[in-house]
């Protein structure tokens, strides 16, 4: 027998299978429906037996427990991972060479601005200085010589202009020489905490060479990508959550600080910004967060989820109007533990079924029951209603 033959006769065993039991199983038609599977066999679905108006099951209006619908605004949540760098951020650099005589702290810690963090040998250049100024003293002197000779007559007025143009040149050559000196320290430009230094006494640099870094983390900025469909709904001081990843259940509130202006071609994102405070110092530079955005939406009409049932024609709800069953389409847009959020042609606080949907047909009479009396006439706990 080919392959064929053996496929159509399974069908046709499955379907006669199909037919006996929907035929003496009085309960299977109804189930048959709510898949779609009657029509398409050809099965003609009684109409369900109502409950009693005692308990769940025997004849009369089919009992139900509701929950009137609510309303709820769907969110767009964004979530990102970002890296932490410091609010200010400087690298030390010696501007000249030389060899390191002094090194102003013992440790690393918190520095002020202005506050001597290295020493390069200084001796020639403090020379220097001594020798600009005894030449700008000299320059002085000669200078009021020929101002009072200037007076009388007995000087010229280029000798007079060369005198001056020398005592102007002495105190740029004092100048020179004192920021000569400046420049054999390091000062630290602004105040922050110092790293590790790499440098000892007695190391000698060369111009440029890393001495170490400052950074100012009294608060944190945050560097971060969000998708470009939210691009229009952020702006500067709009509210972030950070959590670092680091310390587990630490929640940081944050806003956002900067906003680039070019889109990644790659990634279709925007690079951000978002600053969070550091009041405590539990944080540092090069960490890593994750970065939550939440942006409102629509306000929805909101159900159970034991509420919200499934055909072959898509999600539905069961919706008691005048004591009767209707039932109404619904499309899900957000779920959540203790609701969902549909689009559906509901009015709020309109009665929904949540219990008893397995006997409802649209048109049905119900009868709304109280939660607990439906557990109890479920359970046998409470007498049935005499027909």
């Amino acid at each position: 027998m080919s392959v064929l033959k053996q496929l159509l006769l399974c069908v046709a065993v499955l379907a006669a299978a199909v037919v006996l039991w929907a035929r003496y199983v009085p309960s299977a038609a109804q189930v048959l429906d709510r898949y779609g599977i009657a029509d398409m066999l050809g099965i003609e679905v009684a109409e369900a037996a109502a409950p009693a108006a005692g308990g769940f099951g025997g004849g009369g209006p089919a009992q139900v427990v509701v929950a009137p619908a609510g309303s709820g605004t769907i969110g767009d949540r964004v979530e990102a991972l970002g890296d932490g760098q410091a609010l200010r951020a400087v690298t030390l650099r010696a501007e000249v060479g030389g060899e390191v005589a002094e090194i102003g702290l013992s440790t690393t810690g918190y520095v002020e601005e202005g506050q001597v963090i290295l020493r390069l040998d200084d001796a020639a250049e403090r020379i220097e200085v001594e020798r600009a100024r005894l030449l700008l003293e000299e320059a002085r002197v000669e200078a009021e010589r020929i101002e009072q000779l200037r007076e009388t007559g007995a000087v010229t007025e280029v000798r007079s202009r060369e005198v001056r143009l020398a005592l102007r040149t002495a105190e740029l050559a004092l100048r020179q020489a004192e920021y000569d000196l400046a420049q054999r320290v390091v000062p630290a430009p602004l105040s922050g905490w110092l790293g590790v230094l790499d440098v000892q006494v007695g190391d000698r640099l060369s111009a440029g060479d890393e001495i170490g870094t400052i950074t100012d983390r009294s608060a944190l900025l945050i560097d971060f990508r969000v998708p470009e469909r939210v691009i229009g709904r952020i702006d500067a001081g709009s509210p972030v959550i950070a959590h670092p990843l680091a310390r587990p259940g630490v929640t940081l509130e944050g806003r956002i600080h900067a906003i680039d202006n070019v889109v990644d071609r790659a990634s279709r994102t925007l690079r951000v910004q978002a600053r969070v405070d550091n009041a405590d110092d539990l944080l540092r530079a090069g960490m890593a967060f994750t970065v939550e955005m939440t942006f409102p939406g629509d306000t929805l009409p909101s159900v159970d989820p034991l509420a919200v049932q499934w055909s072959a024609e898509g999600s539905y709800v069961w919706v008691v109007r005048d004591a009767a069953a209707v039932r109404v389409p619904v499309t899900i847009r957000q779920r959540d533990a203790d609701r969902v959020l549909v689009e559906a042609d509901l009015a709020p606080d309109e009665p929904v079924v949540v219990e008893g949907v397995q006997s409802l047909r649209p048109g049905a009479a119900v009868s709304v029951v109280d939660g607990r009396d439906a557990e109890l006439a479920r359970d046998g706990s409470a007498p049935r209603a005499e027909l």
